[in-house]
């Protein structure tokens, strides 16, 4: 099965859900992005996003890449994120977006799971630099670039991870209802 993308705009609970799914055994693959900004920080003259962002692009796409190659040898596997998001964050910076950052967006699940940013539980730090309006914006951008590379983007409505958990297998299928018996 191909990767199940769960992405939205920042400070919108994705990693929570995303653990949460790995706890029932799932295959998940953590924020390429995220990561590479904790990497990146860490150096004298990191790639960071925010001082060159066509470059950090490049380095998430090859992490981004590699994550997608792996989540194919699992039955089923969540990305947190995936090269689509690139694509957009491209756009929201004014960046011209190559074509091997298109071709590459393709491979993923037709839908795409989408988590919108929630005010109670945003916070801004040092990976997170946005505003909640700005998430809000960068949520919308990751919506329509999903929609206009062809995935069926279906927002998780905001719950408990419980239900949220329920709704995500629910809408991708991964959930075998069983039937009560019927009676004499």
């Amino acid at each position: 099965m191909k990767p199940i993308v769960i992405t939205g705009g920042p400070g919108a609970g994705k990693t929570t859900l995303l653990n949460a799914l790995g706890e029932l055994g799932y295959a998940t693959f953590a924020e390429g992005s995220r990561t590479l900004i904790e990497q990146q920080s860490r150096l004298d003259n990191g790639v960071l996003p925010w001082t060159n962002l066509p470059e950090f692009a490049n380095l998430c796409l090859e992490l981004m890449g590699k994550q997608k190659q792996e989540a194919l040898s699992h039955e089923v596997a969540f990305v947190d994120r995936a090269i689509p998001d690139i694509v957009a964050y491209l756009q929201v910076g004014g960046c011209p977006v190559e074509q091997a950052f298109l071709t590459e967006s393709a491979g993923y699940q037709s839908k795409v799971l989408t988590c919108r940013p929630e005010a109670s539980i945003y916070v801004q730090d040092d990976v997170r630099p946005h505003s909640f309006e700005e998430a809000l914006q960068i949520h919308q951008t990751l919506v329509d670039t999903y929609a206009e590379l062809g995935y069926e983007v279906v927002e998780v409505p905001w719950g408990s991870v419980e239900e949220r958990v329920a709704f995500v297998r629910q809408v991708m299928g991964l959930v075998v209802e069983v039937e009560g018996e019927e009676g004499d």
